[in-house]
């Protein structure tokens, strides 16, 4: 009765892959949970492309893909999930920030139409199936598999996921933004008890003043939101690309030393919740 998490991509904004960016990794959000033999699939960025690779090796041929908005950073590795284009293979997309705007298909649609792109989505063989939801529904991706979702402060909307299985539970909190000295009650209650809580955390508070507007948060907002909520583990995720790795070294140090339960997510980390 475990969740298992592995993260292969935690950047936001832009893929920054250099010698700079070895450590954390240089890949953006795509982060794959394994529950109740289940592949659950959060976010298409371009640590999907690897995540295929993966699941090609492990023959795994079904999963489901959870996206928290469609913003370039979290769908632009989808093209490149190579497990598509196998015809044996069956994968389900779904977004609850899109029913207003001709759905989540359309954007993956357009995102592999000429002239940005050589090759169609139709060139994809799999059974390939997409899914708008509402966000504040709650999906059920597997027997005694619960997936409750909440909106996020976010230009163009995000969703907030929270997996639930056997009396354990993962929340994957990333691109929103707070406001200062004012918790977000609704990732408050989101996020309650939590075994761990996956959280947007681009910038630090110093940095913040200079970013107002663009969405994102901060590992220290995340450490609050934690501490306010009883919640077990903070993965800090969402890396900023200017953020190499002597400046990840240092905010994980500081996060840690702020909180025994923080912790800087990095490509290809594993976290078991059991």
């Amino acid at each position: 009765m475990s969740i298992e998490v592995k993260f292969w991509g935690v950047r936001g904004s832009i893929a920054c892959p250099s010698p700079d960016h070895v450590v954390y990794g240089g890949n953006t959000s795509c982060l794959e949970m394994r529950v109740a033999g289940k592949v659950l699939i959060f976010d298409a960025g371009t640590g999907i492309r690897n995540l295929g690779k993966d699941l090609i090796r492990r023959k795994v041929t079904e999963a489901t893909i959870f996206l928290t908005h469609t913003h370039w950073d979290h769908i632009n590795g989808f093209p490149f999930f190579v497990p598509a284009y196998n015809p044996k293979a069956a994968f389900h997309v779904m977004a609850g920030h899109l029913t207003d705007q001709g759905g989540v298909e359309r954007v993956f649609s357009a995102q592999m139409a000429n002239p940005t792109f050589p090759v169609p989505l139709s060139a994809m063989q799999s059974k390939l199936t997409f899914e708008d939801f509402t966000v504040g529904d709650d999906l059920n991706p597997g027997e005694g598999i619960v997936i409750r979702t909440a909106p996020l402060r976010h230009p163009n909307g995000a969703t907030a996921f929270r997996v639930e299985y056997g009396g354990q539970a993962v929340c994957y909190v990333t691109d929103t933004e707070h406001e200062p000295g004012k918790p977000d009650e609704i990732i408050l209650d989101f996020i309650r008890d939590a075994d761990l809580v996956i959280y947007d955390s681009t910038y630090t508070d110093e940095e913040f003043p200079q970013k107002i507007g663009w969405g994102h948060s901060t590992w220290q907002e995340g450490i609050r939101l934690c501490r306010a909520a009883n919640a077990k583990r903070l993965a800090l995720f969402h890396h900023d690309p200017d953020h190499n790795d002597a400046a990840m070294t240092a905010i994980e140090q500081q996060a840690k030393s702020t909180w025994s339960g923080a912790f800087a997510a990095r490509d290809e980390m594993v976290v078991v919740i059991e």
